[in-house]
C-alpha cells in the first residue's frame, strides 16, 4: 500500500494537504492482465512499440484510479467503488498526483513499486514500461 501526501489547492482557493491511500492486490493485478485480449503485457508491449500516447494515457488514468481507495477505520478493509475513484478523479488531488507521474519517471516507477505487491516483480516492470514514455 503506498501513503502518498498531495498539497494541493482546492476549488474554493483553500490550500490544502492530505493523505491519500493506493493500492493493488494480487487478484486485481491479475484480472487487469486477464482483462486484455493477449494479457496486459502484451497490450503494454504493442502500445509502447506504437507510440500511442491516447492509449497510454487511457491505461495510466485506469491504474491510478483502481488503486485508489479509502482505508476502514478498523485497517481491516481497503474500500474502493466506482463512486470512491470518480469522487478522487474529480478532485485538484487526483490533477496534481497525475502530471506528477506523467511528467517524472522516477515518481512513476516509484508509485507503481508502492502500489503493487513486492511478489509481483513482473507486473510492476510491464506497468513501468508503460509509465515511461509519457516522460
Amino acid at each position: 500500500m503506498l501513503k502518498k501526501t498531495i498539497t494541493y489547492t482546492d476549488y474554493d482557493g483553500n490550500d490544502r494537504t492530505e493523505d491519500f491511500y493506493f493500492n493493488l492486490n494480487k487478484a486485481e493485478i491479475m484480472e487487469m492482465e486477464m482483462s486484455f485480449n493477449g494479457g496486459l503485457s502484451k497490450t503494454i508491449t504493442n502500445i509502447v512499440a506504437a507510440q500511442d500516447s491516447k492509449r497510454i494515457i487511457e491505461i495510466f488514468k485506469d491504474l491510478i484510479l483502481k488503486a485508489y481507495g479509502e482505508k476502514s477505520p478498523d485497517g481491516k478493509r481497503f474500500m474502493k467503488s466506482k463512486e470512491i475513484a470518480d469522487g478522487f478523479s474529480q478532485t485538484e488531488a487526483y490533477s496534481q498526483l497525475f502530471m506528477e507521474l506523467a511528467t517524472n519517471a522516477n515518481a512513476a516507477s516509484a508509485f507503481v513499486n508502492g502500489i503493487t505487491p513486492k511478489s509481483m516483480d513482473v507486473a510492476k516492470e510491464q506497468i513501468k514500461e508503460l509509465m515511461s514514455p509519457a516522460t
